[in-house]
């Protein structure tokens, strides 16, 4: 089912953060991230803004796309942002490696469905 104008902008931010985090990572290693500071924050803020966008995202329009993890992402961006100490980042990692492919695939697949935005 396709989603609501209102609801297909923050899957929108979603992807473009998903995207965002799939481009700084490209090439790069698990041992860059622990190396690099300001890469590891960068991915970070970036998958933190992905679930913060999908907690806005209206009940409706998660129930008609369970195919996405909303309920793991979310948890996930509240774990980034309030309880930033003891962020697993062997588990960041593994998000960003194993996880966000897929969500670019889901999200690209529900945004080709959902009506234009409204002319500004």
């Amino acid at each position: 089912m396709p989603l609501s104008v209102q609801d297909a902008a923050l899957p929108l931010d979603m992807l473009e953060s998903a995207r965002r985090v799939l481009t700084y990572c490209a090439g790069r290693s698990r041992a860059d991230f622990d190396a690099d500071l300001m890469f590891a924050d960068a991915v970070v803020r970036r998958v933190e803004i992905v679930g913060e966008a999908a907690r806005g995202v209206s009940d409706q329009g998660r129930s008609d796309h369970p195919e996405i993890g909303w309920h793991p992402i979310m948890a996930t961006r509240h774990i980034l942002a309030h309880e930033y100490a003891t962020v697993n980042y062997d588990i960041v990692w593994r998000i960003v490696t194993d996880h966000m492919p897929r969500l670019v695939t889901q999200l690209e697949g529900i945004l080709a469905q959902a009506p234009p935005p409204p002319p500004p």
